[in-house]
């Protein structure tokens, strides 16, 4: 359904912003919007039967292709059209705010396009007003409020977090503050937001007193109206994981914009892993068992809720003491194990994800233990939530509404710890592609503890049942998503189906204006002592004093090395990473840049990727090594171990893909204008001397090469 009208629409939009912005047309901009209004136009009318081929769009567009404007102009029009809610994801805060404060109402404005638009957070950006109320009822602070997590975060001081409570109750009234962190005037720590903010175990929603007052529930509100809902990944994959239209609107009536798409697999796979820390869980349960017998008073005067509270006690003991069966089952492993003492945290990880046969009967009880806990605290919170709709339950309406948002919480801590021990339960034999399992001995301030972990390592299956199969249509777009110039590493994590469109748009920079560098050397990252040594030598030889300079490391302890050998009055013209905020480094980098000296960047991965230094800021990027993948992740184990298992070769079919991507994520944060010169080094020959080499090499951007 593309027809005439529409395909005018889309023209007049993109040329009215191109005449008023005084833009150059792009050849990659219009081959976006194209391939985007094609793709779209699969989404059948209402009563129309579709030409049975997904809606979904995969578009790698090079950096400076202007995606933001070829996105908004194709999908907006189009979801108009179809009566569809356009649903733009963004990786970051950073982006999300670009694209709510700048992007959109400049296309808005200068298009000639009409439409509405909202930004969407989860619960946790917004004071919950109930808890707010409970927490400043009493002159000392205290409250029935049980906190979520007592076990692994603390509790504010009172005298710390009350002056905030106090000043947060006044704004709120005043309406000088609509509640929403990202708003509120000053920083505030962790554990004081924690404290005044929910998730959706514990919000009671609708039968709120508060409701009218409610920040989160003003907002949604909001969305309901709205043509285009921008957000961030983690919300959309939330709102998925509880079965869609829990927050945004239903998949089917939506279409997706994933911008910075690349890390939509990793973000799902994190959303689906379960994990569980036995001591904390201990700990957390031994204090809901204290809370509930304060609810007595309280809770007796429910019918029916007598016996659930003489019930939970008792099944909150045999849940411990097979949580401490757990535990010495576990210690045993660990002892028959052989470990690397060079690691902070032991960690053991199940090889193939079969559960050792020990645990299984373990993680089994637990499982029934769990089970029987999350059903006996959901049919208390479904009686709790009567109570609140009951003018004539007996109990007190503030009271319950204090111990609904408590058992809400007691609910998604069993719930989330069940979800961990079925996992356990099975043997995991037979599981196609298998989970990753892996068991973590922790220490912190002297006190030691286990931690089980389980998660997929392949996001396919969870994206097709959730998203692929379901969104009337989805748009994935990065500047980086191939590896190797194919998508199929995308497709093999993320489960894109194969009928999808795949376009690479190429970047208009010209890259000719830089250089891509590979310096004579006598070692390789094989020899990790001669390397760094090596790194020594030559970075003050390569590094030219006045420039702007980034210098991305694969290892914390290499660099740290490096810095360490430096020394004088080269290492003092460098800000390393960890010294200091991301933020605040890339602030003094800025200034010294600005104050005409030089400034030179230490960084790990996460200044490889999302880092906007233009012109002078950066003129030279060193890479110390292709960023192969850490030998020691338990996922990138699994997946590597399976793959091997198939009789295919892990090292060629994942660990290059993944490194040749991460690399053209790195010599990307050079050139980000049409006019930025300047150079790439990379300091690893294996490049050039290994059978892989080659390969990694052609997928890099078009640099002029200097090869030593």
């Amino acid at each position: 359904m593309l027809s005439e009208d529409l395909k005018g629409s889309i023209r007049e939009a993109y040329g009215a912003i191109v005449e008023r912005k005084s833009l150059t047309p792009r050849w990659g901009q219009r081959q976006m919007i194209a391939e985007i209004a094609n793709t779209l136009s699969r989404i059948p009318l209402p009563g129309e039967t579709g030409e049975n081929l997904p809606a979904v769009c995969v578009i790698e567009a090079g950096t400076g292709t202007g995606k933001t404007i070829a996105y908004a102009v194709a999908a907006i029009p189009m979801a108009q059209a179809l009566g569809k809610r356009l649903v733009v994801a963004t990786a970051t805060i950073a982006l999300q705010e670009q694209f709510v404060n700048k992007d959109l109402p400049d296309i808005r404005e200068s298009s000639g396009m009409n439409f509405s638009f909202a930004l969407a957070k989860g619960r946790r950006r917004y004071v919950c007003l109930s808890k707010l109320d409970r927490l400043m009822a009493s002159s000392e602070g205290e409250s029935a409020l049980i906190p979520l997590y007592p076990d692994e975060m603390r509790e504010p001081l009172v005298a710390d977090s009350l002056p905030i409570y106090d000043t947060m109750l006044e704004a709120l009234g005043r309406g000088q503050w609509d509640g929403d962190r990202d708003n509120w005037p000053d920083s505030v720590s962790e554990d004081i937001w924690f404290g005044v903010t929910t998730d959706h175990s514990q919000c009671s929603g609708r039968r709120c007193p508060n409701i009218s007052q409610c920040s989160f529930y003003r907002a949604r509100d909001e969305l309901q109206s709205a043509d285009i809902i921008v957000t961030n990944h983690d919300l959309v994959l939330s709102d998925l994981a509880l079965g869609g239209g829990a927050i945004l609107s239903p998949p089917e009536d939506s279409i997706y914009v994933f911008d910075e798409g690349h890390h939509l697999p990793d973000k799902a796979l994190s959303h689906f892993a379960s994990f569980c820390r036995l001591h904390t869980t201990i700990a957390w349960l031994q204090e809901s068992k204290k809370s509930l017998a304060q609810s007595a008073s309280v809770l007796n005067a429910i019918e029916s809720a007598q016996r659930l509270l003489q019930s939970l006690p008792p099944e909150m003991d045999e849940t411990i003491a097979a949580l401490q069966v757990a535990e010495e089952t576990v210690a045993g492993l660990f002892d028959e194990a052989e470990l690397d003492d060079s690691r902070g945290d032991q960690q053991l990880r199940l090889e193939h994800g079969l559960v050792p046969a020990v645990l299984i009967p373990v993680a089994a009880a637990l499982t029934g233990r769990f089970q029987k806990l999350s059903s006996a605290l959901s049919r208390l919170e479904n009686l709790l939530e009567e109570a609140l709709d009951d003018d004539q339950s007996g109990a007190g309406k503030s009271e319950v509404e204090t111990w609904h948002i408590n058992v809400g919480g007691m609910l998604s801590r069993a719930e989330a710890a069940l979800a961990l021990w079925r996992e356990y339960a099975v043997s995991g034999e037979g599981e196609v592609p298998p989970k990753a399992r892996w068991i973590t001995l922790m220490s912190s301030s002297g006190q030691f503890g286990f931690e089980l972990r389980c998660s997929p390592v392949l996001a396919a299956d969870i994206l097709q049942e959730c998203l692929w199969s379901r969104a009337a249509g989805v748009i994935v777009t990065s500047a980086t998503i191939t590896a190797l110039n194919s998508f199929e590493r995308f497709v093999l994590h993320s489960g894109a189906p194969p009928e999808a469109n795949y376009k690479i748009v190429e970047s208009p920079f010209n890259y000719s204006n830089a250089i891509f560098a590979v310096p004579a050397m006598d070692c390789d990252p094989g020899d990790a002592q001669a390397h760094t040594a090596a790194l020594v030598e030559m970075l003050p030889q390569i590094l030219a004093p006045q420039d702007g300079s980034l210098v991305l490391f694969s290892s914390r302890r290499q660099m740290q090395d490096v810095y360490q050998g430096l020394g004088g009055e080269f290492a003092a013209r460098i800000l390393m990473q960890g010294d200091c905020s991301k933020q605040e480094i890339l602030r003094r980098h800025k200034a010294q840049i600005d104050g005409g000296q030089g400034s030179i960047i230490f960084g790990l991965a996460s200044f490889a990727e999302g880092v906007d230094l233009p012109g002078d800021y950066c003129r030279h990027v060193v890479i110390a090594k292709i960023p192969f993948a850490v030998p020691d992740s338990p996922l990138e184990a699994a997946l590597v171990e399976w793959v091997e298992a198939q009789g295919r070769n892990a090292f060629m079919e994942i660990s290059v893909p993944d490194a040749a991507l991460r690399l053209v994520q790195a010599s990307g944060r050079l050139l980000r204008t049409e006019e930025d010169t300047g150079r790439v080094t990379l300091l690893d020959r294996r490049i050039l001397t290994r059978r892989y080499g080659r390969s990694i090499l052609d997928s890099l951007p078009p640099f002029q090469r200097q090869l030593g």
